[in-house]
């Protein structure tokens, strides 16, 4: 995935509606927790067993990819504003989690770590 080229094609497609003055952090954070609650709408009143990949319905995967799509929108516009290299930052995260949660205390577990 071409980072770089997808925050063009935002960068782009903000510009040629004039919408960047409207994507200050807080409204894309703001915009970011909404589509978030708009992907939970998607699955909220949903039993467990209903949200497993083989028994989710056609409709509602599309919905989803609609919502993640969103979701995916906003975080690349955000970290493009706050000149965060996501890519990098994901790196270093997964080594900080990997720190956080080796696997011989969190193989199999879904206690959050601090709370043992």
């Amino acid at each position: 995935m071409d980072f770089n080229k997808i925050k063009q094609q935002l960068r782009d497609f903000s510009n040629e509606r004039d919408w960047d003055q409207f994507h200050s952090p807080k409204n894309l954070t703001m915009a970011l927790a909404a589509e978030a609650g708009e992907l939970l709408d998607v699955f909220q009143w949903l039993k467990e067993e209903q949200t497993k990949l083989e028994n989710i319905d056609d409709k509602t995967i599309d919905l989803a990819k609609e919502e993640i799509a969103d979701i995916f929108y906003y975080l690349i516009r955000l970290s493009d504003k706050l000149e965060i290299d996501l890519e990098s930052v994901l790196e270093k995260k997964m080594i900080v989690n990997s720190q956080k949660y080796p696997i011989h205390l969190s193989k199999g577990n879904s206690i959050k770590y601090n709370r043992r």
